[in-house]
């Protein structure tokens, strides 16, 4: 079954994973899935265009490829009248969406319906309130099978923090 609107569908869970409070708890969806936050953040203190810049290197260093750039920082913004909404929520907010091959495979032949987890997403924030502070972060993936691609995201999140 094909969607017919396969990017408003990216960017409405790009929408949904931005909309969760930090540090929100939910419980486990999979056996193996690791206890704790299912949201993974990093404050940086940086412009988010060099944040973003930095994230974009740190993918393709892995030797992945950026997919998709969503900018739901700008959907919202543009959507906001029609919405009712009078709160600018972000002054920036992008997901990037990417996969691996490799980690994709290993994962997907270990359990079939980790399918749903690919593209593979990192998100970058910045509020209006705190300018120069952008937040990167990722969910969680459940289950011991897409613990390498939890590693994978953790690593690209600090290389990107630290600007290798």
């Amino acid at each position: 079954m094909k969607l017919a609107f396969p990017k408003l569908a990216h960017l409405a869970l790009g929408a949904a994973l931005l909309a969760l409070p930090a540090g929100a708890e939910t419980a486990p969806t999979a056996p193996g899935a690791e206890a704790g936050p299912p949201i993974v953040r990093k404050v940086l203190k940086k412009s988010f265009d060099d944040a973003l810049f930095s994230l974009k290197n740190a993918v393709t260093d892995q030797g992945l490829v950026v997919d998709q750039v969503n900018r739901v920082g700008e959907m919202l913004a543009r959507t906001a009248k029609a919405a009712g909404a009078q709160q600018t929520l972000y002054t920036h907010a992008v997901t990037l969406g990417f996969c691996s091959a490799k980690w994709s495979r290993a994962a997907m032949a270990a359990d079939r319906d980790n399918i749903a987890y690919c593209p593979y997403t990192i998100f970058l924030y910045e509020l209006p309130d705190t300018p120069g502070e952008v937040v990167i972060g990722h969910r969680r993936y459940p289950g011991a099978s897409m613990q390498p691609v939890n590693a994978l995201l953790d690593k690209i999140v600090e290389d990107t923090a630290t600007g290798f």
